[in-house]
């Protein structure tokens, strides 16, 4: 055994050992969803599939969902154009300004989310945007925003401002070299913010919380009220629907890199 390897295994066990502290509570709601008693005991002793039953004929629940949807589907489009347009003005700023400003970006992620839902929702009151659609996808947006930031970022220190620069002398106009040169390097890092985006919203509680109305409630926001109002074990049917929807969206696109990356190899193969 090497140094390298020596080196490598206990780091890849102990990454093995934190992912399944952090993954085991979560799979434990699975099971918990197809109980048949109204109840969170854990095993469970019969199964059913009531409480997914009553989750897709319970018009809270499921006008919670399309809300959550809707909303998360909004904010990832918006958050995408923007960090992305902030990523390529941060690109043209001297590096001191634009540390600062990338800083300013970031605070959504450094500021506690009760502290920030608590400033929200007092700008809110004046605004009168409390308890409207508007108000919580401009809230979500900017707590977006630097998850979009970052992956966009990383994909613009890959592109080779030559290109950019060749494209501008035969002609190119601003707009045709974003999209012909730019864009195609950017796409990958895009596409990532645009899903840690959609997830952030469709995760996000405690803003959700305090903005929500009768009338605009999320799936999170009613998944908590059925813990702390009532005892509602449809609550792990809708867990276990919002942690597959939010893992079959991160992973998608990683599964369609790997297959393209293998037809891709097996093209050159072939070539060769």
């Amino acid at each position: 055994m090497n140094e390298r390897t020596r080196i490598r295994l206990p780091l890849r066990i102990w990454a093995t050992v934190a992912a399944l502290l952090l993954v085991a509570p979560t799979l434990v709601v699975i099971p918990l969803s197809f109980s048949d008693k109204r109840s969170f005991a854990f095993p469970i002793e019969g199964w059913s599939l009531q409480w997914y039953e009553n989750f897709f004929t319970d018009q809270r629940w499921m006008n919670s969902l399309g809300t959550s949807l809707s909303l998360a589907l909004v904010v990832g489009v918006v958050a995408t154009v923007l960090g992305t347009l902030a990523a390529l003005g941060l690109r043209g700023l001297n590096a001191r300004l634009a540390a600062v400003a990338q800083v300013s970006m970031m605070l959504p992620i450094l500021v506690p989310g009760i502290v920030a839902a608590i400033a929200i929702f007092g700008l809110y009151l004046r605004w009168g945007l409390s308890g409207s659609p508007l108000g919580i996808v401009l809230a979500h947006i900017a707590l977006a925003l630097p998850f979009v930031l970052i992956p966009v970022g990383t994909a613009l220190r890959g592109l080779d401002e030559t290109l950019v620069r060749a494209a501008a002398v035969l002609g190119a106009s601003p707009i045709a070299r974003f999209m012909q040169v730019q864009l195609p390097i950017l796409l990958p890092g895009i596409i990532t913010g645009f899903i840690f985006a959609f997830v952030t919203s469709l995760d996000e509680v405690v803003i959700a919380y305090f903005l929500q109305s009768p009338s605009v409630r999320t799936l999170p926001v009613q998944m908590y009220s059925s813990v702390t109002v009532e005892t509602d074990p449809s609550i792990a049917a809708a867990s276990t629907l919002l942690l597959v929807l939010s893992t079959c969206i991160i992973l998608i696109p990683r599964i369609v890199q790997v297959i393209q990356e293998r037809r891709a190899a097996r093209r050159q193969g072939d070539v060769a």
